[in-house]
Parts: structure tokens; C-alpha cells; sequence
């Protein structure tokens, strides 16, 4: 009773209003402090990855980089006839005069017609950064819905990545609004259920939402040594609504234990001080665990992967903070409320009553075959698990948003009358500067032989010079979806035999390959490369937070074996759904035949934090009826019998949470969602209750290694020990 999670709790307890005030004003502090020094957002030069970051570098240092790029597509309106010619020629006069004039723009190419002669397409250039392009469109779409107003017989539309960006930006927006009208809701009703009380319930979401709110502040401070690539609020709202409810949860439903074990025998105080001394323990514990676990992906050495970890990382610690401070505060100034509402629940303790039957009946098979059990659920764990062999990882192109976004429509108009435009290859060589015409040749040479031999090269060739002459760009058409086999056999191709063949021969240049085709295959590549090293920091941190919180080497051992059962389980389920189309209906989505590139990693260092808060919070009732003096088995039934019903409840919070991120439009985030959904309602029912107590039902004594105070000599333990419920 002297750790400082009980002396936090102590303080707390006895100066309620001072605690409660203090939460308060910090989390006005974090906030106020983020919105004034505003959140620093990654800039075009943290995504560069791989060979075709490489390149990007060479062609900025060249002046020769991607530039913010906007099309406008002139076509004639549906139930018009064919397209006026003179007509769409003086509207793009008329789009090209005004474009000219903003501030935002840099260059209007002349209008370029299509192969069928449908459509006319002028392109303008932005000034900036190719990422900061969306920050400064609205001015170009207001001068394109002008002229488009003016010429009501033709579709001019815009599209590009600025415009593109821009959609997919308040797309998220709305769909997180839905997510909110969705979750909130569900996880009230939820805490109502558990604890049949409307103050009670309301507290778990308003420190998860005080919770995000200072997280979000904080994470705007953190953004000025780790950038914002535009996800962190996403992952605080997901991780912050999830962990937040649950610690609470946890620490909640102990204090109403201990305060109905006390039968008002105890101040109110030291009920508080209790369920610190015990589910405080283990939601710091749990806490840390998801923290570290966050932090690996710091190794993926990516600006998103980062961004998610910045995101994860803080809102974790300040939800812990908060089960900590403000939350003995509250259950100080609520706690004889609690007490007399307690006394009028009998139609909630009659359900307790049931889901401690349920929960006795799951475990009376565990209890009489623990092998049984365990072969069974890890043999369907195993089976769910098998189409991870043909798991197939891409990075989510552009062509795989939601058509949900205006800008998506007409870029699908866009490629039907420029299929040239779908993708290309940037060829970058620099060298010095006496060499230009030198480079120049060969490039044009490999240009020839690329369109010669290559089925996927299509276009006319563009060869760009720096002013320094130092720096050299080829581009070569690529009318093929970047994703497809038959782009990425070209670039494989052009990286492998084509620019070696070409510029091999030229001693002192610098060669590098870039352009949608690669940046899109060097991404899936670069996280398939750090996958080993982040997943082996994972089972490294989930071996020594177990060991550490509960002294014991096997345990460690068993968290990890669970954890990657669990998380290849989840993955297959993830592959078995999304790489098919039998429940694209169902789910809304259109497949694209993979699995998104940061899906996988993502879902493997999340899912091995939020099991640690099962894993912890469970085993710690199990050490606390072991150390008790129950032989292992009693204690393993009595742990799992008591720590049911809350396990469930945080699982239903967790899945309601994540599952709502299924229903948004954008592929990858409603593929995180199922994932992370499946793998929690896997954990908390199949691996917590069946596979966790089959396991150490079987080790026994055995679980405690190398620990002596739990391996202390006990009573022999009985075969028909009854699992012990508390209602």
C-alpha cells in the first residue's frame, strides 16, 4: 500500500476537487500548448523510402521534383451530343487565362486532345511542395466551377493529387463524425450494462474523451520532433476511445468489488486505495506495455509509421495518468452515490449472476480437459491463420479511394481518355556538369530501347535538364495501373537491365529510378524489410514486460506464443476477407485483391499492446488467488472466473471502437479496423478464456518459474475443482 500508484490514488482520493481541477487544467495546458505552437505536418522529404527516395532527392537537388499537379478535363455533358471542339477550345482559353493569373499557380500547359478526340485536358502546375499542394487548390476548383458554370453544354472538371488529397481529407473527416455517432453511443449503452448506473457509465467516456483531448494537444507539441503525416488523430481517436474506457473499466469494477467485499465496513478512501493497490497495478503495467509496444514502430523508419507511434504513445500514457488522478478524485466524490445505487440493482446483480453461470459453464470443459481444449482451439486458431501463406501486400494506390470523392470520378474519366497519364518511370541520373549531352544520349538510347522492348512503355518520352546541368530526367509513360504485373515487371525490368545497360558504362554518375510505378513498389518492400526487426522488438518487449510484471520466464514464453497465434489468426481472417469479393456487399468496399501495406505491421504491434491489457489484468487475479495461498489450479479458475465479466465488457468496448472503423470508405483504415476488431474479439474469447487457462491448467506449477513466491508448496490439487465465480 506505499507504491506510488497508491500514494497517487491516496492523494487523489482525499483532495477530490483539487485533482479533479488539476485533470482539468492540464488538459487545457496540453491543448493550449499544441494549438499554439501548431502541428508541424511531413513534408514531401520524410516519405521518401527506397530507390525512389533516392531519386526524388537527386531530382530536387536538380530543381527537376514533382511539382503539385491539377488537370482539367473538358468533356462534353452527358445527353449533349458529341463534343464542340471551338467550344471546348475557348473554355480552356478561358481556364488557362484565369489559372494564370493565382498566385498558387506556376505553369498551364497548352490543351492536349485525346487519341479519340472526346476530350481536351489542360494541365496546370502549382507552385510549393508536391505534399502542400492541397493546403492551396480551392482557388483552381473555384476558377474550374466558374468556367464549368459558364459552359453548361461541357463537363470540365479538376482532378490531380492536390484535389485528390484534399477529397480523401474530408472524406476522413466525415467518416471519423460517423465513427463517433457509432461508437460513442454503443459504448455508453455498454457501461450502463455493466454497471446499471448513469453516472458510473459517463465517466469511463468522459476521461477516455479528456483523455484524447490532451492527446491531441500533446501530439501536436511531439509533431515538431516527430511529423504529422496526417494519421496521428485517427490512431488517438481509435487507440484513446479503446484504452481509455478500459483502464477505467478495470479500475471501476474493482473498486465496486472491494467496496461490497468491505460491506461499508471501509471509508470510501480506502476502497479507493484498494483497487489501486490491485487493477492500478495492472493498468499501469497494461499501459506501458501498449506505450513500448507502440514505440517499435519507430524502427520502420517511416514519417506515418512514426506519426501512428507519436499517437499511440501519448494517448496511452495520458489515459493511464488519468485512471491514476482524476479517476480515485471521482470515485471519492461519487462513492456513497455508488454505494446506495449498488443497493437497488438487483435485476443487474441477477445479470451478473448469469454471466457468472456463462462464465463457469465455458470453463467447466477447460477445467475437466485442459488438453483437449487447448488442441482444439489451437488447432481452428492455426486454421484461421492459413491464408496468411497467400497473403498478398501492397501499398494502397491512388486508384484504390473511394469513389465516395468527386475528384475520384473524374480521375477515372480522366485515365478512360488519357491512359497514358496512369503512371510513368523517372529515370534520374546526375553527374557533372560537362557530361550533360553525354547522359543526355544515353538516355535517349534507353528511351528507344525501353519503348522497343518493353509491352508496358506507351507515351512519347519527356528528357528534362537541371540549370546546372548536373542533373538529368527521363520520363517514360506507363499506361498501366501502378499496381499491376505488368508494371511492376517494367520497372524490375527498367531497374535491372534497361538503365544498366544504358548508363552502366558512365563511370562517376549517380543512378536512381523513381515515379508512381516504384514509389509504390519501394514502400511494401521497405516495411516487408523492417517487419522482422519490429516484430522481434515485440516479442522482446512482450517476453520482459511479462517477466517483470509477474516474475515468471514461462509466462513470458506463453504471452508470446499467444500473442503471435492471435495476431496470424487476425491476419488470416484479414486475407480470407478483403483479398475476395464474397463479402464486399456486406462490408462496402471494393477488393483490391491485397492486403495494405501498413496493415500488418500495424495490426501486429497494436494487437501485441492491447493483449498485454487481457493478459495482465487476468493473470493478475490468477498471482493474486495464487499468493493467497490457492494451488495453481484453484487459482487459475478463481482468476478467470473474476476477471470475466470485465474482460468481456472491455472486449465489447474495444470491438464497438475498432468496428466502427470498418464502415469507413478508405480501404486501409477499414481494413485496420476489421483486423483489429477480429484479433480483440479472439483474444478476449478464444485466447484469454480457452487457450490462456487450457495452457496453465497443464503447466501448473510450472507457470511460476523461476519465481519462489508463487511456487511455494500448496495442498494437492483436485481434478474436479469447480471454477469460483463472483457472480
Amino acid at each position: 500500500m506505499t507504491n506510488p500508484t497508491v500514494r497517487m490514488a491516496r492523494h487523489s482520493a482525499r483532495h477530490p476537487w483539487r485533482a479533479l481541477i488539476g485533470w482539468l487544467l492540464f488538459v487545457a495546458l496540453c491543448l493550449g500548448t499544441g494549438i499554439a505552437l501548431g502541428s508541424r505536418p511531413a513534408t514531401t522529404e520524410d516519405y521518401r523510402i527506397g530507390e525512389a527516395g533516392r531519386a526524388e532527392a537527386l531530382a530536387a537537388e536538380g530543381g527537376l521534383q514533382q511539382k503539385p499537379l491539377e488537370r482539367v478535363l473538358i468533356q462534353a455533358a452527358p445527353g449533349t451530343g458529341p463534343l464542340d471542339r471551338a467550344e471546348a477550345e475557348a473554355a480552356a482559353r478561358d481556364i488557362g487565362a484565369r489559372m494564370r493569373k493565382l498566385p498558387e499557380v506556376l505553369s498551364v500547359a497548352e490543351p492536349v486532345a485525346d487519341a479519340e478526340h472526346t476530350a481536351l485536358r489542360l494541365d496546370v502546375t502549382m507552385k510549393g511542395a508536391e505534399f502542400e499542394g492541397k493546403q492551396h487548390v480551392d482557388a483552381l476548383l473555384a476558377q474550374t466551377a466558374e468556367v464549368r458554370a459558364a459552359h453548361p453544354r461541357l463537363l470540365v472538371e479538376e482532378v490531380g493529387g492536390p484535389s485528390i488529397g484534399k477529397g480523401v481529407d474530408e472524406l476522413r473527416g466525415e467518416d471519423l463524425s460517423r465513427t463517433e455517432v457509432i461508437a460513442l453511443p454503443v459504448t455508453l449503452i455498454t457501461l450502463l450494462v455493466v454497471f446499471g448506473s448513469v453516472v458510473m457509465a459517463v465517466v469511463p467516456l468522459l476521461l477516455a474523451l479528456t483523455a484524447i483531448v490532451a492527446s491531441v494537444g500533446l501530439s501536436m507539441t511531439a509533431s515538431h520532433v516527430f511529423p504529422d503525416a496526417g494519421v496521428g488523430t485517427n490512431v488517438i481517436l481509435l487507440i484513446g476511445l479503446a484504452v481509455g474506457v478500459d483502464y477505467t473499466l478495470f479500475h471501476l469494477k474493482r473498486e465496486r468489488e472491494e467496496r461490497a467485499r468491505a460491506g461499508g465496513r471501509l471509508t470510501t478512501q480506502a476502497v479507493v486505495e484498494l483497487a489501486a493497490a490491485t487493477s492500478g497495478r495492472a493498468v499501469v503495467v497494461s499501459g506501458l506495455a501498449v506505450a513500448v509496444s507502440s514505440a517499435t514502430l519507430y524502427l520502420a523508419d517511416d514519417v506515418i509509421f512514426s506519426s501512428i507511434a507519436t499517437g499511440a504513445v501519448v494517448v496511452t500514457l495520458v489515459a493511464v495518468l488519468s485512471s491514476l488522478t482524476v479517476l480515485p478524485a471521482l470515485l471519492a466524490l461519487l462513492g456513497e452515490r455508488a454505494e446506495r445505487r449498488r443497493a437497488r440493482r438487483k435485476p443487474v446483480r441477477g445479470a451478473r449472476r448469469a454471466g457468472g453461470r456463462i462464465t463457469a459453464a465455458v470453463l467447466r470443459p477447460v477445467a475437466a480437459h485442459p488438453a483437449a481444449t487447448l488442441a482444439v482451439s489451437t488447432l481452428a486458431l492455426l486454421a484461421l491463420a492459413l491464408p496468411v501463406l497467400n497473403v498478398n501486400i501492397t501499398e494502397m494506390s491512388r486508384e484504390t479511394h473511394s469513389r465516395a470523392i468527386p475528384a475520384m470520378r473524374t480521375y477515372d474519366r480522366l485515365m478512360a481518355a488519357y491512359p497514358e497519364l496512369k503512371a510513368m518511370h523517372q529515370v534520374v541520373v546526375r553527374a557533372d556538369a560537362d557530361r550533360a549531352d553525354e547522359v543526355a544520349g544515353a538516355l535517349r538510347a534507353l528511351a528507344e530501347r525501353a519503348a522497343a522492348e518493353d509491352p508496358a512503355i506507351g507515351g512519347t518520352p519527356v528528357l528534362r535538364t537541371s540549370a546546372d546541368h548536373r542533373t538529368t530526367l527521363l520520363e517514360l509513360a506507363v499506361p498501366r495501373s501502378v499496381n499491376s504485373p505488368e508494371a511492376r515487371a517494367s520497372l524490375e525490368r527498367l531497374r535491372t537491365d534497361l538503365v544498366p545497360g544504358a548508363l552502366g558504362a558512365l563511370d562517376g554518375t549517380e543512378v536512381a529510378v523513381t515515379g508512381e510505378v516504384a514509389r509504390y513498389a519501394d514502400y511494401p518492400d521497405h516495411q516487408k524489410r523492417k517487419l522482422p526487426l519490429i516484430v522481434g522488438a515485440l516479442l522482446l518487449v512482450t517476453f520482459v514486460m511479462t517477466v517483470w510484471a509477474f516474475r515468471s520466464v514461462v509466462l513470458g514464453l506463453v504471452g508470446i506464443v499467444l500473442n503471435l497465434l492471435s495476431a496470424f489468426a487476425s491476419l488470416g481472417l484479414l486475407v480470407l476477407v478483403f483479398q475476395n469479393e464474397w463479402v464486399e456487399g456486406i462490408l462496402d468496399f471494393t477488393s483490391t485483391g491485397s492486403i495494405g501495406s501498413r496493415v500488418p505491421l500495424f495490426l501486429f504491434v497494436i494487437l501485441f499492446g492491447l493483449s498485454m491489457d487481457y493478459q495482465v489484468f487476468v493473470i493478475s487475479r490468477i498471482r493474486e488467488a495464487r499468493l493467497a495461498g490457492a494451488p495453481t489450479r484453484q487459482a487459475v479458475l478463481q482468476g478467470l472466473s473474476s476477471s470475466a465479466g470485465v474482460v468481456t465488457s472491455a472486449a465489447v468496448v474495444m470491438v464497438t471502437v475498432f468496428a466502427s472503423f470498418a464502415a469507413l470508405h478508405l480501404i486501409e483504415m477499414k481494413q485496420i479496423g476489421f483486423s483489429l476488431a477480429v484479433a480483440v474479439l479472439l483474444d478476449a474469447f478464444v485466447i484469454r478464456v480457452l487457450v490462456l487457462p487450457s495452457l496453465m491448467l497443464l503447466l501448473g506449477e510450472a507457470n511460476w518459474w523461476p519465481s519462489r513466491a508463487t511456487r511455494r508448496p500448496s495442498e494437492p490439487e483436485r481434478a474436479d475443482t469447480p471454477p469460483v465465480s463472483v457472480g
